[in-house]
């Protein structure tokens, strides 16, 4: 593990300034990119761990081309947190999770999982889909912290958004895969909401609800787009009767332990954000 200085035990404790104008606007889009949230040495000792325990827990050797198209859109690596100690700083970060409350408007948030998203150089796209499908919770009060750990241009697949989208139900039971692309492409062509694509800066960080609907684009650099994200939920989130088998798969991995109809409080749901702390 990287030496952690003192300056980023600061870098992950100390408050960043939301303001009511953020918080608005997450509220209306149930997404919000916020600028300097890490800056230049805590995001190369993020990088630097993340990218050393990605390499040690993967195990996939397949070639891009053996792939599906969610095998082509990244190699996905789960709770990072139990297997590291530096990872485990990121996640049980009290500025991250401070925000995630905040823009949620709720008065504390509790981990759900983590997971490392890397997308390969000639990696494919990621499609258009709604977190929350995988997800046995019983509200939306959900939202995923999407932290580059580099700048990344439009050429290497930034998240893309359709802002707004957590309004309509329609590709709700969609898994991620082809048929979501194709048809949440058709439906929110034809809706009002705004596509958001842009680039993110090094230390710029995005935060989504479980419900809007996102995807990101093919890496068509020979670079390691690498990104790791942080689920958080309620502190009082409920556990509801799964409605697929996914949600069945995430209960028994995720929430083990927790029973249907009562708050999700397993050893690895730890509670990482109340307002009373402040």
């Amino acid at each position: 593990m990287p030496e952690n200085p003192y300056d980023l035990q600061q870098a992950f404790s100390e408050p960043y300034a939301l303001s009511a104008d953020h918080i608005a606007f997450y509220q209306k889009n149930r997404f919000i990119k916020l600028k300097h949230v890490f800056d230049a040495n805590t995001l190369a000792y993020l990088s630097r761990a993340i990218n050393d325990r990605v390499a040690q827990m993967n195990t996939n050797s397949s070639k891009l081309e053996e792939r599906d198209t969610y095998g082509k859109a990244f190699l996905q690596l789960f709770n990072l947190w139990r297997e590291d100690e530096a990872v485990k700083e990121l996640v049980f970060s009290k500025r991250l999770a401070r925000i995630a409350a905040e823009l949620m408007q709720v008065d504390g948030v509790r981990l759900y999982h983590d997971q490392a998203l890397f997308k390969e150089g000639g990696g494919g796209i990621t499609p258009w889909h709604a977190d929350q499908y995988y997800w046995p919770l019983e509200t939306d009060r959900t939202v995923t912290a999407w932290i580059p750990l580099q700048a990344t241009p439009l050429e290497m697949g930034p998240l893309e958004f359709s802002a707004g989208s957590h309004r309509i139900v329609e590709g709700r039971e969609l898994a991620i895969g082809d048929e979501s692309e194709k048809v949440m492409q058709q439906r929110l062509r034809v809706t009002d909401f705004e596509h958001v694509i842009e680039p993110f800066d090094a230390g710029e960080i995005s935060f989504h609800s479980g419900w809007v609907f996102h995807r990101a684009g093919a890496n068509t650099t020979q670079d390691m787009r690498r990104v790791m994200t942080i689920i958080y939920m309620d502190r009082d989130m409920i556990l509801k009767h799964p409605e697929n088998d996914n949600q069945v798969h995430d209960w028994n991995t995720w929430c083990p332990g927790a029973q249907i109809g009562e708050i999700i409080n397993s050893p690895i749901n730890p509670v990482l954000y109340e307002a009373s702390w402040k």
